[in-house]
């Protein structure tokens, strides 16, 4: 409060404020510190991309049209001449892309700009085009089919011929001006827009594509790319407090960063120091700047200093500090909020002085109550609600939340656009109109179908129950129940010839002879045709000699002898007619078989029908198999999957029938299968385009007065008002002539002159004689330029709908409908002729005669230019749905119809319901819902939205009013402030605030009696509005983590938390970024990061097992070089990652045993067509790009496992193992086997592990003669330690590689360093390291070796996959210590040794073998959920496990470590480790000089080299990597992404 007063009280009273200034100056006189600061930025690899093209792919998002329009917008102004200022380019920019963009809209173009989110899409462009590759010198090109040139004058040239030569391939994202057209070339220009080059590229291929010559396709390329790279945001950087328990610092002296002076001084516009807003005073006495200064520098330092509170200060830390948000003014609480949370270890103290107001703390625990029955929500834990989206920020990068952003705000402003606002936009939103994800089946009672059993009739099953209410007696879970009742029916359409029809009926005679309670069908698909005849077409006799035997004896019988016919079919052969002939002459010896067979047969019954069901039944291409009417999937009617499939059918829907009999819905009564086939999901007929996932809307949300009359104004609209105008102009047709909102709208689109036409209007009217639900417009889309002859009917159904009643033009137009009537006019026939009773014959033959064919032009563009469809095409728009284009003789009947309509009916009832709430008349009413539902379908993802019950709130939430009148986001968020969400969230929020017009509660969730201190790191969430600039108009330095006035007396470590698919490296930092005390440091720390890789992440299964194909591997590189990366499947999950960058990739099976034994058999979420082997993947955003890739193993492959015991395996992955080699023989010379090299694993975060790393490495190479290779995890490792070990490995002549692996989503995530570095030592083991590594050894960094390690890595592990070292025991005084000698460690262990995890060597084959990893990883995230369990993780885990996975127990010598060890073990001790000592905490510096006498010698060996190291890098002597010192990174040839 005090703030307030002083800035409040003071204004009136200069001297006052500055006698305050003086006097509260001159009490902290004493202190004279410099203000300390670190600064965190992250940067891409790649250059910056230009903001122009940034947008531009902004406005491909929004629409194809608007990116064309923003294409050739650009072009007036080259921006090469007009480059004065970055800020006024900027604008040029902002002002071109507006005219395509709503307000709301043009605020989030500036918010992606500021992301810089579409950089990594034109940065996959710039690499395909470095692919092709560019011509010399040209900052524009044209590729065609393979042919380049920067010479627009030569496109005629290059097209001659193009398409005899190969076709490029063209991406997802690719931005091609027209439809594509197959029958065009392809010209694909790479060029950046708005320079002089590209404009005279782009006017002459538009002119041509305009032209419908060629198939024009624009890629972004960049001749001269910026010398700047691209500054991110997006993410969070913390400095976490670290313990000073045992001191972890290295003493090496390491001058501090010199910061960019503007950071330092660039005032925190939260300038609030204990309760002093500074912010307010600077602006109200500018005159007094520099003594409020110096104030706000003193009051900084005497509140930073972090001394510990006391238990009973920290119990109500959470309550007061929500107190001291809500008792700011309103518009400054979040950024109060901010504030506390984010600098929360520096501002407890004052905090802890808060009185909390008891109305505020009741209000807050009734609300808790609401939290936690709500959304499962307890004290402390948070929740943010967008328009009743929830958003995870644990899950949800920004990037995704900008396009959530976009979606919501096209839909609210399309449905402001449609006058609806406020409350009723926001119930609207609510809606879930997404179709339900229901199968639709057809009906199974049908003459056509062969049933070959019934279970209600059939002797066989005489002594089962047959009543329903068997099926509600208890049973063990997994039986199936047999009753004697057609619960489960299941048909096969076959056509007999195929391959595939003895296996499937195969599969039926199995599930019979078992007594499966399944009734079976079958439907013989064969020529239906009058003539046909069975002596010639196997299909035929097969049929006929059925149909005979069943006659002659039953179905089951005849089934029985196809089955016997189907056995002499030898494998690779077809069914042939001496097949048959030769069973039924066997079988039948009496009979005259070609009397059966032949033309005239009288076994011929059905033969028609079956077709006409097959065909009627719409279910597509054969063999097909239903159950209980429900289509199988393709892939399940493999015989394997088939009975696996069948059996889970018949178990699922056991529960279904359950319930029904339960609830009385289904009794003994009743027919089961009338029942089941009177469900709604049974349909007359399936239509796969009806029933279609992929769907496509008109925008009908534009405003428009225009009509169709006028084609002259009308072919000039764009898209989106032409589908209004039209919408504005159609009279209707529907059951009844009443006032009545009829919730659906179909408009039946297709020439009505022509038969096909007419056809479709027919049906569509059969259809509405039993829908009240419906009504019916009609759009003519002419097959030819229309003249008076050619539109007669269509004039005429245009003036009946305009002129007569609705029941009268229905009848009229039913009659001109059918065919006879089309054929009288076509003969000179008058059209009064079909005039029916009652029709206003005047008013209709007035408006016919002078009709003129504006509406039919019109008509005929919309089709053309909206709807895609080529004159006389079909089509059926279903409220804005567009169904079609129908194929040329594709049927579409009364039932498509019905079908159309029952699975639109829902959501359109919905909206009905709200749209009658608005008191709009009918017509507009049944309009409005018509837009509504195509908007809401369109644009809505069918995520759940919550209907968030605003309570009022009063004294504990943050509450920011929308401005009237424009359309506002609802945003809610529930939060603790004193947690980390709190910390991320409050910058969100301010930022959001900016960006959109919101109504924000943010409620607070406080946890009462904190024991602890809640918060120990000081956190930044980096994200800004809209791109900055400078006074001078540049750029300003881009966004960045400060933090400034810094306490300087605790250690920090800093931790960056950035999006899932990012995987970043420290770069450009010689300080200690693990161990920051900023007591020591002149100035301050600048820690720089690089994006180093995009993530691709995916799942893998094997098709014929459903499980993931452990150890198969795949790589990921380009055409020119197919293996760049490569990873391991593991079993968990299927999960796989692989690194990249922006661009397109192409995924294979990596050669060798992946590649022998498996093929791919089908892959989703990438851009190839489906069935290709080689998968092509683009990665082109920041956001997560998760993949599904199914394998098969190959026919004569299916017995092999890829985890043998052969010593074959990937022989192509040793070629880079010997690549690593590094100093003494050159790589081609070596000739090693893989016994040769020990492979040593270990991890280092901080400079004082990294010397201690350095230490180990020196010790083993100094007791081995062995070739050794180290593998380092990279993901911690400082720039200091990987630009050294270059020259450390020449020097000493060993291989090393820097292995990474990002910790994957679904495992679950630490937040502390330690314990992330502490579980990459055990979780990973299978997949960091490539199949040729037969054994690695961990040595833990602080370890000093004496021994060979060749001696550990040979000895035999029994067969355990690892083998460690116990704790010593011989150290007395430490018993007391000795956790595992008691309570749960000594029970579970159960006499075995407790063992230390410093130490110790895996057999990776044996490991993989057995599943180690992945059960260690499913054991790690059961407990891991417990934050009191593994609190050694990379110790507990593996001893925890010990029953599941054995741990081999090495002989005590290879470990010694003081603290458990006696002194008299260590002289036979292999290697030293220096473990903490609980009782004595001596640092690890001074024990390694005390312990090991050698340890001095080797640091000072080391220093010598990394001095030289220095020294040569200071005269520009030394490079980072030197040509011949070679990195193997990630065990193959590298070319960087």
């Amino acid at each position: 409060m005090a703030a307030l007063w002083l800035a409040g009280s003071a204004k009136n009273d200069n001297t006052g404020i500055l006698a305050t200034v003086a006097l509260v100056y001159l009490s902290f006189s004493i202190v004279n510190a410099d203000s300390k600061a670190v600064t965190t930025t992250l940067s891409t690899k790649w250059p910056s991309t230009p903001l122009l093209l940034e947008a531009s792919e902004f406005l491909a998002e929004e629409s194809k049209a608007k990116f064309w329009d923003f294409v050739d917008a650009t072009q007036e102004i080259h921006l090469e001449d007009h480059e004065e200022t970055n800020i006024s380019y900027y604008h040029y920019i902002l002002q071109k892309a507006g005219e395509f963009l709503t307000p709301v809209q043009a605020n989030l173009l500036k918010f992606a700009l500021s992301l810089r989110a579409y950089s990594a899409t034109v940065q996959t462009f710039q690499q395909v085009a470095a692919e092709d590759p560019p011509p010399e010198d040209c900052s524009a090109f044209i590729n065609v089919h393979g042919e380049k040139s920067c010479v627009p004058d030569r496109l005629e040239v290059l097209l001659q011929g193009a398409l005899e030569r190969p076709k490029p391939y063209l991406f997802k994202g690719d931005h091609i001006e027209a439809s594509l057209r197959t029958e065009l070339p392809v010209v694909i220009l790479y060029g950046e827009i708005g320079t002089k080059e590209f404009s005279r590229f782009h006017k002459l291929l538009r002119s041509k594509s305009d032209a419908g010559r060629i198939n024009y396709v624009l890629r972004h390329y960049v001749a001269n790319p910026s010398e700047e790279k691209v500054l991110l945001s997006g993410y969070g950087v913390e400095l976490a407090i670290k313990s000073t328990e045992y001191k972890a610092k290295d003493d090496t002296q390491v001058t501090g960063s010199e910061l960019n002076a503007t950071v330092i001084n660039e005032n925190d516009p939260v300038d609030e120091v204990q309760g002093f807003l500074f912010g307010k005073l600077k602006q109200l006495y500018p005159e007094i700047k520099e003594q409020l200064k110096e104030l706000r520098k003193h009051l900084v330092e005497s509140t930073n200093e972090m001394a510990p509170l006391k238990v009973w200060q920290l119990q109500d830390l959470s309550f007061q500090t929500a107190a001291r948000i809500l008792a700011a003014p309103t518009v400054d609480a979040l950024m109060v909020m901010r504030d506390l949370s984010q600098n929360f270890p520096t501002k407890a103290r004052s905090i802890t002085r808060t009185v909390v107001n008891s109305d505020m703390r009741k209000e807050v625990e009734e609300h808790q109550q609401y939290f936690k029955e709500t959304f499962g929500l307890h004290p402390g834990d948070s929740a943010l609600f967008i328009n009743g989206l929830s958003i995870d920020l644990d899950v949800q990068d920004i990037f995704s939340v900008l396009d959530l952003l976009r979606n919501e705000a096209r839909l609210m402003e399309g449905l402001h656009d449609l006058g609806i606002q406020g409350d009723e936009l926001h119930d609207l939103l609510k809606l879930n109109v997404q179709p339900a994800d229901s199968d639709y089946g057809v009906d199974i009672r049908n003459p056509a179908i062969y049933w070959i059993n019934n279970l209600e009739m059939d002797s066989k099953y005489n002594t089962w129950p047959s009543n329903v209410q068997e099926l509600l007696r208890p049973t063990f879970l997994g039986v199936i129940r047999q009753i004697r009742k057609n619960f489960h029916n299941f048909v096969l359409f076959v056509d007999p010839t195929d391959e595939s029809t003895h296996e499937l009926l195969k599969t039926a005679e199995m599930f019979y002879t078992n007594d499966i309670p399944l009734r079976i069908g079958l439907v013989f698909v064969v020529d239906d045709s009058d003539g046909a005849d069975g002596l010639k077409d196997p299909g035929v006799a097969l049929f006929r000699a059925f149909n005979f035997v069943a006659d002659e004896l039953d179905n089951m019988n005849a089934f029985q002898t196809i089955i016997s016919m189907y056995s002499k079919v030898k494998e690779g052969e077809k069914l042939a007619i001496e097949h048959i002939i030769g069973t039924l002459e066997k079988d039948f010896s009496n009979v005259e078989v070609t009397s059966i067979l032949g033309a005239d047969s009288a076994y011929d019954r059905n033969r028609k029908e079956c077709t006409d069901y097959y065909k009627q039944s719409g279910l597509g291409s054969l063999p097909i198999a239903l159950y209980n009417g429900m289509p199988y999937q393709r892939e399940q009617l493999d015989p394997d999957e088939l009975e696996t499939v069948t059996m889970h059918k018949i178990l699922d829907n056991t529960a279904y029938f359950q319930k029904v009999v339960y609830l009385g819905e289904l009794n003994n009564d009743q027919d089961v299968v009338d029942f089941i086939m009177n469900q709604p999901t049974i349909v007359p007929r399936i239509n796969s385009r009806i029933l279609s996932s992929e769907r496509e809307y008109l925008d009908l949300s534009a405003d428009a007065n225009d009509g169709v009359d006028d084609y002259s104004h009308f072919a000039f609209l764009k898209s989106e008002e032409k589908s209004a105008a039209v919408a504005n102009s159609i009279s209707y047709l529907s059951k009844r002539d009443d006032k009545y909102i009829r919730p659906l709208t179909f408009w039946i689109v297709g020439d009505f002159d022509d038969s096909s036409g007419r056809q479709l209007l027919y049906e569509s009217l059969k259809h509405l004689k039993s829908s009240n639900n419906l009504r019916i417009g009609l759009i003519n889309n002419p097959s030819s330029e229309p003249t008076k002859e050619n539109t007669v009917i269509a004039r005429a159904v245009w003036a009946a709908l305009n002129t007569q009643s609705i029941n009268n033009a229905k009848n009229f137009i039913t009659k001109l409908a059918k065919e006879e009537t089309a054929k009288a006019l076509a003969e000179g026939a008058d059209i009064m002729e079909f005039a029916v009773g009652g029709m206003d014959n005047d008013g209709f033959k007035n408006m016919f005669e002078t009709l003129n064919l504006d509406f039919i032009l019109s008509h005929s563009s919309f089709c053309k230019d909206v709807v895609k469809l080529k004159g006389g095409q079909r089509a059926v728009i279903s409220n804005g749905r567009i169904v079609g284009p129908l194929e040329e003789n594709e049927v579409f009947n009364q039932n498509d119809f019905h079908l159309l309509e029952s699975i639109a009916i829902e959501a359109a009832e919905k909206i009905k319901i709200k749209i009658q709430m608005l008191a709009v008349e009918e017509d507009l009413a049944s309009d409005l819902v018509m837009k509504v539902d195509s908007l809401l379908s369109s644009k809505s993802k069918g995520e759940a939205r919550i209907d968030l019950q605003f309570f009022e709130g009063q004294s504990s939430a943050i509450k920011l009013r929308p401005k009237e009148e424009q359309v506002y986001f609802e945003v809610m968020a529930i939060t603790d402030p004193v947690t980390r969400d709190a910390q991320r969230l409050s910058s969100f929020l301010l930022v959001l605030n900016q960006l959109v017009n919101v109504n924000l509660r943010v409620f607070m969730n406080c946890q009462p009696k904190l024991s602890e201190m809640p918060l120990k790191s000081i956190y930044r969430y980096v994200l800004e509005p809209e791109i900055t600039f400078t006074a001078s108009g540049s750029f300003a330095s881009g966004p960045v983590a400060k933090f400034l006035d810094m306490p300087q007396s605790p250690l920090f470590t800093l931790i960056i938390n950035t999006p899932e698919s990012w995987m970043v490296e420290s770069v450009h930092t010689s300080y200690d970024l693990d161990n920051i005390y900023l007591k020591e440091i002149d100035g301050g720390v600048a820690a720089e990061y690089e994006l180093e890789y995009l993530l691709l992440e995916g799942h893998c299964y094997d098709v014929s097992t459903g499980q993931p194909p452990r150890g198969l591997q795949f790589t990921l590189g380009t055409g020119a070089n197919h293996e760049i990366v490569d990873t391991i499947v593991m079993a968990n999950l299927g999960y796989f990652q692989l690194k990249a960058n922006p661009g397109a990739w192409v995924l294979r099976l990596r050669k060798g045993r992946s590649e022998d034994i498996y093929k791919i058999y089908s892959h989703d979420g990438t851009d190839s067509p489906a069935g290709t082997d080689e998968v092509t993947v683009v990665l082109n955003s920041f956001k997560s790009k998760i993949i599904k890739v199914k394998v098969q193993k190959k026919p004569d492959k299916m017995n092999e496992e890829l985890l043998s015991d052969g010593n074959a395996e990937n022989e192509g992955f040793w070629e880079s193992i010997k690549r690593g080699f590094t100093g003494g023989p050159k790589p081609e010379e070596l000739k090693l086997d893989k016994e040769d090299v020990i492979n040593i694993f270990s991890v280092a975060s901080g400079h004082l592990y990294e010397r201690f790393l350095r230490i180990m490495m020196l010790s083993v190479l100094k007791h081995t003669e062995t070739p050794v290779k180290f593998w380092f995890l990279k993901n911690y490792l400082s720039p200091t330690f990987k630009e050294f070990i270059p020259h450390m490995a020449k020097k000493y002549g060993f291989q090393y590689e820097l292995v990474q692996y990002k910790w994957p989503r679904w495992l679950h995530q630490q937040t502390e360093k330690q314990r992330i570095i502490w579980g990459y030592k055990i979780l990973f083991l299978d997949v960091l390291f490539p199949l040729a590594v037969d054994k690695i050894l961990f040595v833990d960094a602080d370890q000093i070796v004496r021994a060979d390690l060749k001696e550990l890595r040979d000895l035999d592990l029994e067969g355990a996959p690892y083998g460690y070292t116990p704790f010593c025991e011989s150290r007395k005084e430490m018993d007391g210590y000795r956790f595992w000698r008691s309570g749960y460690w000594a029970n579970h262990l159960q006499g075995r040794k407790y063992h230390i995890s410093a130490l110790y060597v895996v057999d990776l084959k044996k490991f993989r073998k057995i599943a180690a990893g992945d059960r260690l990883r499913g054991q790690y995230q059961g407990l891991s959920q417990d934050p009191n369990s593994l609190s050694n993780l990379d110790q507990d885990l593996p001893n925890n496990m010990i029953h599941q996975v054995p741990i081999k127990s090495l002989p005590q010598y290879w470990l010694w470590c003081e603290t458990w060890c006696d002194e008299a073990s260590k002289k036979r001790a292999k290697t030293i480790d220096l473990c903490n000592n609980p009782m004595t905490k001596e640092p690890k510096l001074e024990a390694a000089v005390r312990i090991v006498p050698e340890w001095q010698d080797y640091d000072q060996e080391l220093k010598q080299l990394q001095k030289l190291f220095q020294e040569g890098k200071l005269n520009g002597l030394t490079r980072s990597r030197t040509d011949d010192v070679t990195s193997t990174e990630d065990h193959v040839p590298h070319v960087e992404l």
